[in-house]
């Protein structure tokens, strides 16, 4: 197809309009139409699916995502992707034409949907399954829309899927070579039955399956429209001109970061086996309008389900550079023309089968992103961004009722929200999801009417932030209660380092921790419904993840004893245990004792820094209580000025 190389000077903007029209099929009013209503549709996909699904991961967590792509002869190119779970992103690209290609796009008719969820093809995990629907004008395809959501289970041995317990494929549930779902518009009884033969949670299954299936007809129908009006040149055009646009904005944003060559690592703590490290290497060559990103030197694939696949790392890059330089434009594939990337097979974010297990895929993919961001500090300077809670230490928990039902958590009751760092714009935000998605939280009424789970306490931790000019966001502690016996995996696995780290001056956040409370009713009760935030409480419980003092079991913020999650891959509790997670706080940016004493008295009156954690961390004395008086704070301006000067 014609495009505009990356590496032309001739830019989009400097076209005549000839040029323009003769290269797109259409003037750039109408291109920008139509690549917007590429844009709404997919929204428009999801906003339907959002609203009308049935399983929690789906309804409460936005676990999918919607993209349009161009027919074979473009080479599938992806024009727009919704503003949803961006992990899905990069690997949507490749997995959509994986599919494609191998079930063979001639094959299709007008109401065929075809399905795929094997991560080595597709990307992600097996519970990811990937929708695709051919859209035909006067008998050719002129496009495909696809959807990829998470289905509440595909079987394997574990309930819902999530662990990194899992040491093979063929434990980690399901596999779906790409076949028809539906085939003219009619079930495919074989495959449905395929899938709910082998898939627990069926009921949920089944209609989230028809509401997958709905969204692609009004998708099909919307960009039918769209070609009945505009014509299928104009329509084919700007599904060029949207991934030229994504390619000229990285190149552009490229340009503005210095030559060089810049390398940075980070690790996954350990698998559920041992507590052996996996280092992820990245390595950034960037030369002009154009970076390479090796890959190379990372460790081999893990022994259990916490790796990666080439797509998903991938993805990962793709995220990094757009949150970093290129924040203003759509993601198409055209994102990744400017960018090379190198990774030999076989490693922790490149696992091959059947040894290399994929489930927990994010978690490498977190440390690709961080290290990223870390690696182009110094050549961003300003516009640096520093480390977010890097693990959503995932809980998973599953048990039956007191009538037998059986029931499973999905990303609820772990340490799935937490903190991101300070940026040149402002404070980081302490409730989010990490960088590598875009997902929303379950309410706790959702939690406790779903589950027999009372969520105790979602809060802040004071002086957990990594201070700065402007201070990144704060750690959050979870408690949940457990009124049912009940089955436990969780994966913590970056808790030995400071994930959150600062830039441009600016300070770590803290460590992140994982506790276990048996039998603790008669203390939640004695609390008022509280489990208190005392660090003695510690010393009752069980140490799952962290570093921790050696008295106690509180977080050590120097140094400490390594406990590592794996040494139960499975956690059974009695009814009243209490699961306490406390993320990372996120770093911040620029020095802390440049930040004005006013942001700093503020912070010390909403409950993120202590008066002394004032002292220590921003050279700010505050005078008052702010448990008693909050309003009543203030600043002793002489002191602070000795202590910053000090």
């Amino acid at each position: 197809m014609t495009t505009i190389a990356p590496e032309s000077d001739v830019l989009l903007r400097d076209l005549s309009e000839t040029q323009f029209a003769e290269l797109y099929g259409a003037d750039r009013f109408t291109m920008t139409v139509l690549s917007g209503r590429m844009r709404y549709i997919v929204e428009h996909m999801c906003g339907q699916l959002l609203n009308n699904t049935f399983s929690a991961i789906l309804r409460d967590w936005y676990d999918f995502a919607a993209t349009v792509h161009g027919p074979a002869e473009l080479d599938y190119p992806m024009c727009s992707v919704s503003n949803s779970l961006a992990a899905f992103f990069g690997t949507m690209c490749d997995g959509v034409r994986n599919a494609l290609e191998e079930y063979g796009p001639e094959r299709l008719n007008p109401g065929d949907v075809l399905i795929c969820n094997d991560p080595y093809r597709t990307g992600t995990h097996v519970n990811d399954v990937l929708f695709v629907r051919p859209v035909f004008s006067d008998g050719n395809i002129i496009s495909f829309v696809s959807l990829r959501a998470h289905q509440m289970d595909m079987g394997g041995i574990v309930p819902a899927g999530f662990s990194s317990t899992k040491r093979d494929v063929y434990e980690t549930g399901l596999v779906v070579s790409p076949q028809l779902l539906y085939a003219a518009g009619e079930p495919v009884m074989s495959v449905f039955n395929l899938f709910l033969d082998n898939a627990r949670y069926g009921a949920m299954v089944m209609p989230d399956i028809t509401t997958i299936r709905q969204n692609l007809d009004l998708a099909e129908r919307l960009i039918t429209e769209t070609a009945e009006r505009y014509g299928v040149p104009a329509l084919l055009g700007s599904m060029r001109y949207a991934c030229d646009m994504s390619a000229e904005s990285m190149a552009t944003a490229l340009r503005s970061l210095p030559d060089g060559e810049y390398s940075s690592s980070g690790y996954i703590d350990a698998d559920s086996i041992d507590d052996t490290e996996y280092k992820i290497v990245v390595n950034l060559k960037k030369a002009g309008d154009r970076l390479e990103v090796d890959l190379s030197g990372t460790s081999p694939q893990a022994r259990t389900s916490i790796n990666g696949s080439v797509l998903d790392a991938k993805t990962a890059v793709g995220v990094a550079l757009k949150m970093l330089i290129d924040r203003d434009t759509p993601f198409t594939s055209g994102t990744y023309r400017p960018v090379d990337i190198v990774l030999p097979a076989g490693t922790i974010v490149s696992a091959t089968p059947p040894d290399g297990a994929i489930f927990m895929f994010w978690e490498p993919c977190c440390v690709i992103t961080a290290a990223i961001f870390d690696a182009l500090q110094e050549a961003l300077g300003d516009r640096a961004i520093g480390g977010d809670y890097g693990s959503l230490s995932l809980h998973n928990g599953n048990g039956t009722t007191e009538d037998g039902t059986p029931w499973v958590t999905t990303g609820q009751c772990g340490g799935e929200h937490g903190p991101w760092s300070g940026t040149q714009y402002g404070d980081g935000d302490s409730y989010q999801v990490i960088y590598l998605a875009n997902n929303l939280d379950p309410a706790t009424e959702a939690i406790e009417a779903d589950l027999p789970v009372v969520v105790l306490r979602k809060e802040y931790v004071a002086d957990s932030c990594g201070a700065g000019f402007n201070r990144g966001g704060a750690a959050v502690v979870k408690d949940t209660f457990w009124r049912r016996a009940s089955e436990h995996w969780t994966s913590p696995l970056r808790v030995r380092d400071d994930v959150g780290f600062g830039v441009n001056g600016g300070c770590d956040g803290t460590r992140t921790g994982v506790w276990l409370f048996d039998d603790a009713e008669d203390r939640v009760v004695a609390g008022g419904g509280q489990m208190s935030l005392d660090g003695e409480v510690l010393a009752d419980s069980t140490p799952v993840a962290g570093m921790f003092d050696s008295d106690g079991f509180d977080l050590s913020q120097d140094g400490g004893t390594f406990f590592h999650y794996g040494k139960n891959q499975i956690w059974r509790t009695r009814p009243g245990a209490v699961w306490r997670y406390r993320t990372a706080g996120a770093g911040g940016w620029g020095a802390a004792k440049t930040r004005d004493p006013q942001r700093v008295l503020r912070d010390v009156r909403n409950g993120y820094v202590t008066v002394a954690g004032a002292a220590r961390d921003y050279g700010v004395v505050v005078i008052g209580d702010p448990e008693i008086d909050p309003e009543g704070l203030s600043v002793d301006e002489i002191a602070t000025a000795e202590l910053r000067s000090a």
